[in-house]
């Protein structure tokens, strides 16, 4: 096969900086004059989806980076090359299944002219060569044998996402509570008892670690607000602000809490903002930027406290219903140190940072507020 036009597109377009239009356009112009190099360009992308597979990156991860750099276009590209490149790719596991499940349910690429196709494809491939190398995340890992008996609760988890899709959805605070009341106690049910089984057996794995994206605007707030769910429910989040996620560590029954609850929360918060700058704009003042961002982070501060406090309430019942307390305690506390340890394994070296931009007295005031109404579905601390 001719692979020489290839060639030539990416000498000229890959390895020039990314503000060089003449290169692309040199490169898409190659590309878009001979058609048989179609067959080799699509192989060389799937080379480079392999490529990002090999540096740590998942189907998810690799998707929201170019959501995030590039345009809708290149979403969709990425997306039928990840599929295209998914039977040739190696097991994996079923984390990993379902992130290609869903990019199966995305359009297909739109059908333009070859030099606007060309275009857009040198664009995704210089994005998919400069892509970091990240952490691991075991994505093979399958759920032991033994535990097999623990499926009824993936059926408790499902009953626990249809509770809190009625509890954003409502208009009625009542409601929402009563079934935010029951998700609470359903997910504090599940942690307990996977925690249990967990301890009773030999083989009942280690952490694990989940990617969870955090998306801008105002992503400084949502990390926190991430953290503070992740650590009430028994897990450690990293977050990486320039590739737009928190890495979460720990066990998969608790992470999958996680991913419920800050999904969740992050639904109110939005709902709770768009009404609270309404009602200032009704009062005669025209909030900014800065509004958005304070509520934000008042509201992550604030439900931070609120999940730690009934965390530490639903652990002393756990402790007091369990039929052998002392058993408990100890489990709960092992599975704390693995997590740590595999967080610091993971990353040996983090930082802190100062949380900017919240500077809204009114937008401070707002978001708080708004974190007192939302209905928080807490877990036993470790502790």
């Amino acid at each position: 096969m001719d692979t020489s036009t290839v060639d030539r597109a990416f000498q000229a377009a890959l390895y020039a900086p990314t503000d060089d239009h003449t290169a692309l356009d040199t490169g898409a112009s190659l590309l878009a004059a001979d058609p048989a190099a179609d067959v080799e360009l699509t192989r060389r992308g799937l080379d480079f989806v392999a490529g990002a597979w090999r540096r740590g990156w998942q189907p998810a991860d690799v998707v929201r980076i170019v959501r995030r750099e590039l345009d809708d276009v290149h979403e969709r590209l990425v997306s039928a090359l990840i599929l295209e490149q998914a039977p040739h790719d190696r097991p994996r596991g079923p984390r990993w299944a379902a992130q290609l499940a869903q990019l199966a349910e995305e359009p297909a690429p739109p059908r333009t002219d070859r030099f606007t196709h060309a275009t857009a494809v040198l664009e995704l491939y210089r994005l998919l060569l400069r892509l970091p190398t990240l952490e691991a995340l075991d994505e093979t890992r399958t759920q032991p044998q033994s535990h097999a008996h623990a499926r009824p609760e993936s059926r408790m988890l499902t009953r626990v996402r249809a509770l809190l899709a009625k509890a954003e959805a409502t208009g009625f605070p009542d409601e929402a509570e009563a079934l935010s009341a029951k998700a609470q106690e359903l997910m504090a049910r599940h942690s307990i008892d996977e925690a249990l089984l967990a301890g009773q057996a030999q083989d009942g794995g280690g952490p694990s670690a989940w990617r969870i994206g955090v998306d801008q605007p105002y992503e400084q707030a949502k990390a926190v607000l991430l953290d503070a769910v992740a650590t009430a429910n028994h897990c450690r989040a990293v977050w990486n602000e320039p590739l737009g996620f928190c890495t979460v560590v720990g066990f998969e029954p608790d992470l999958e809490v996680v991913e419920l609850l800050y999904t969740s929360l992050l639904v109110q918060a939005t709902t709770a903002m768009t009404k609270a700058e309404a009602a200032q704009r009704a009062g005669g003042r025209k909030r900014t930027k800065t509004f958005r961002q304070s509520f934000l982070a008042a509201y992550a501060h604030r439900i931070g406290t609120r999940l730690a406090s009934a965390a530490e309430h639903a652990a002393e019942q756990a402790a007091t219903e369990a039929q052998a307390p002392g058993d408990l305690l100890p489990v709960l506390a092992s599975r704390e140190v693995a997590v740590t340890e595999r967080m610091e394994s993971m990353f040996p070296e983090t930082t802190t940072t100062r949380l900017r931009g919240v500077t809204d007295a009114a937008g401070w005031t707002e978001g708080s507020r708004a974190a007192d109404r939302a209905e928080v579905r807490s877990r036993p601390r470790l502790d």
